[in-house]
């Protein structure tokens, strides 16, 4: 099977959750035998237009202009416009939330191409949300009722989306970890070094991860256990904002920011953490949750309705992030001895992400 990718981003250009979940999805499908090109947009230019990696093909466009985050690439248009030409069998988008995905919906309309589109969270961390509900109800539908396949990683995200008016096919993926990889057995993190409780922050520093409220509230769990250290993992344009807090708080001897984390160091610092926080706006099923349980690491996340059974069997989930209730749920889970022991996760496996969404996109393609 010939499978065209299209995605705003991929790891490691770029160090998402999302931007990992394509990578490790073309080579996966491409060890399996598919033949697995990716297109996508090129941030840096430093990097190659095309490249041959992991068993898949890269092409890297121009990503023309951005807006809120998402870039508007007439490069995108005129590769797809041309991608009959190739012989692809079936396009897969990731997220209606961008512009490529717009593209690739309207080429499935123009064309013969099938095509699949995975929601990785209904709503984005980048636009304003009553700008982008009418999004949803506009544009965002008409994309997914151009797919073949949708792909959600719940029932509960499956019905919103059809909520929404959507009639294209509907199938609930989960989002699958390494549960290998990610497990409470095995070494910890040389770049943790602390004698009491860590609390860990995993994420880009944006505006819809909010993390903020993480060091706002690691502030007064201080008060608890004054021996608690905070280790943020992740970069972006909140960076500056966010060690100004610190340093206005007056924690920065507990507080450290590792930035970028390599993912295979990541086993290692989930192992180190004692409680991970994650007070997003709005998430898919984040895959910093299912890594930090699968290792035996507590969780306390936004209530987000797509994610609040999976967080139970682990940690908590917070209605408001407001008035202490983050803090409370911080110092509550540090009290507790973890006995899940990463179970609550293993219905997540990443194998059978990769199998299930093959199999689907053979389906509409034979």
């Amino acid at each position: 099977m010939r499978i065209l990718r299209v995605t705003p981003w991929i790891y490691p250009d770029t160090k998402g959750g999302g931007d990992y979940h394509v990578h490790a999805m073309s080579r996966d499908q491409a060890a399996m035998g598919h033949d697995v090109t990716v297109l996508t947009t090129r941030e840096d230019d430093s990097l190659p237009r095309v490249e041959e990696t992991h068993g898949h093909t890269i092409y890297r466009v121009d990503p023309g202009v951005t807006l809120l985050g998402n870039d508007v690439s007439p490069a995108v248009a005129r590769f797809l416009w041309h991608a009959d030409r190739e012989g692809f069998d079936v396009m897969h988008a990731h997220s209606h939330c961008y512009f490529v995905t717009n593209l690739a919906a309207l080429k499935r309309r123009l064309g013969d191409i099938p095509l699949a589109i995975t929601n990785h969270g209904l709503y984005t961390q980048n636009a304003p949300e009553r700008l982008f509900t009418l999004y949803l109800k506009t544009v965002g539908r008409w994309t997914f009722n151009q797919a073949d396949v949708v792909f959600c990683y719940t029932d509960v995200d499956k019905e919103r989306v059809r909520d929404l008016g959507v009639s294209s096919r509907i199938e609930v993926v989960a989002n699958g970890i390494d549960t290998e990889r990610f497990t409470p057995e095995g070494p910890k993190s040389e770049l943790i070094d602390a004698e009491g409780p860590v609390v860990l922050f995993v994420g880009r520093f944006t505006d819809g991860k909010r993390p903020w409220l993480a060091v706002e509230a690691f502030a007064e769990v201080l008060d608890e256990y004054p021996n608690a250290e905070l280790y943020l993992c992740g970069e972006g344009g909140l960076r500056e904002e966010l060690e100004t807090q610190v340093s206005e708080l007056g924690i920065g001897e507990p507080v450290t920011f590792l930035g970028h984390v390599p993912y295979d160091e990541m086993p290692k610092v989930y192992r180190s953490g004692d409680v991970l926080v994650l007070p997003s706006r709005a998430e898919g099923v984040p895959r910093t949750v299912l890594e930090a349980m699968a290792s035996g690491t507590r969780t306390v996340t936004s209530q987000l309705e797509q994610i609040e059974d999976i967080v139970d069997a682990g940690g908590r989930t917070v209605e408001s992030t407001s008035d202490g209730a983050l803090t409370g749920a911080i110092v509550e889970s540090l009290d507790e001895t973890v006995t899940d022991g990463g179970q609550g996760v293993r219905s997540h496996r990443w194998r059978s992400t990769v199998e299930k969404t093959t199999a689907y996109l053979e389906s509409i393609v034979y």
